[in-house]
């Protein structure tokens, strides 16, 4: 679905609009790295399911009695294309998809605390392939965004809900650094599991501050290490062998960045210590995981020899 429309008037630039244009050119390449997605995407939106629920732990897009079996293994081997799947569970026409983290966790942590989001605007930053999304469809939303820089994840969602075509679901080919094109925008911004990878991080929380609406909220999610001190790890050269990390916080780091730039209300909702049990190699994801990350002689210690990883969540309010 085209989104714009679905937007505030005043954000509807032109500016705005040409990005999205341009965004639409580049993915429609017949290029093989786009094609490598695009076809698989396009062959499973050509279906559609009767039955569709977003309200429990496993996204459900369409039962097993919806298709026959030599149609079940054909759309079974096109989402296979998408490997690897790293956010789920879905169960798509009786087909299962153990992703390689196990997203309903983190949706039960946010649930206690979540605004009211039906007929809210809201923008899921970085959202992979919509497993969040979707979880939000189920409390209707007015408009759910996903800015997703990734071609891979980008085809992912589009052949999803090509599938389950859930309406005020939409995604682009944006990053977390195009959020001050849409000032006063958004009445929730999710931000998770993205503030470590930028080497500003305030800054970049000043760009969600910005692009919410007054009294908007914002909830934060993130990789942080043990301790009450308002410190950050700057590693060296990657954390638990992830590259592009630039600060790892503290949950009382976190929540000075939040305050400084400029949020209040700012609170500590949860945190726990990251384990196998939440992050793990499934058929879907046969890559390293967690368990390749840490330390085998020492679970408290990342391969690097730094503190291994808790999460932590924030949530904040622009001023009303």
């Amino acid at each position: 679905m085209e989104y714009l429309h679905l937007l505030p008037e005043h954000v509807r630039t032109e500016t705005l609009t040409a990005l999205h244009a341009q965004r639409q050119r580049w993915v429609n390449q017949d290029k093989k790295g786009f094609l490598r997605y695009r076809r698989p995407c396009e062959a499973l939106t050509a279906l559609r399911a009767d039955h569709v629920d977003c309200s429990s732990d496993t996204v459900i897009i369409g039962r097993a009695d919806e298709i026959d079996d030599q149609r079940r293994e054909e759309v079974r081997r096109q989402l296979l294309a998408f490997k690897p799947w790293r956010k789920g569970p879905f169960s798509v026409f009786g087909i299962d998809i153990d992703a390689e983290w196990r997203s309903h966790r983190k949706w039960q942590r946010l649930l206690p605390i979540l605004p009211d989001l039906e007929g809210r605007t809201i923008a899921d930053i970085g959202c992979n392939n919509g497993y969040y999304m979707f979880r939000m469809a189920a409390h209707r939303p007015r408009l759910v965004l996903g800015f997703e820089p990734s071609v891979q994840h980008y085809y992912c969602f589009k052949a999803l809900n090509g599938i389950a075509a859930m309406k005020g679901l939409a995604i682009d080919l944006l990053g977390v650094e195009h959020l001050p094109l849409f000032p006063a925008c958004f009445d929730v911004i999710f931000l998770m599991g993205v503030i470590y990878h930028r080497p500003s991080p305030v800054d970049t929380l000043r760009d969600v501050l910005t692009a919410l609406v007054p009294g908007g909220t914002a909830i934060i999610e993130s990789q942080a290490i043990p301790g009450d001190d308002p410190v950050a790890l700057f590693p060296e050269t990657t954390y638990a062998k992830a590259p592009g990390v630039y600060f790892v916080p503290t949950g009382n780091c976190l929540r000075n960045w939040m305050v400084k730039a400029g949020f209040e209300a700012v609170e500590i909702f949860c945190s726990h210590p990251m384990s196998a049990a939440e992050q793990r190699r499934t058929e879907w994801m046969d890559f390293e995981s967690y368990t390749d990350f840490i330390r085998p002689d020492d679970p408290q210690t990342t391969i690097e020899g730094y503190p291994a990883p808790l999460r932590v969540f924030l949530r904040g309010r622009k001023k009303g």
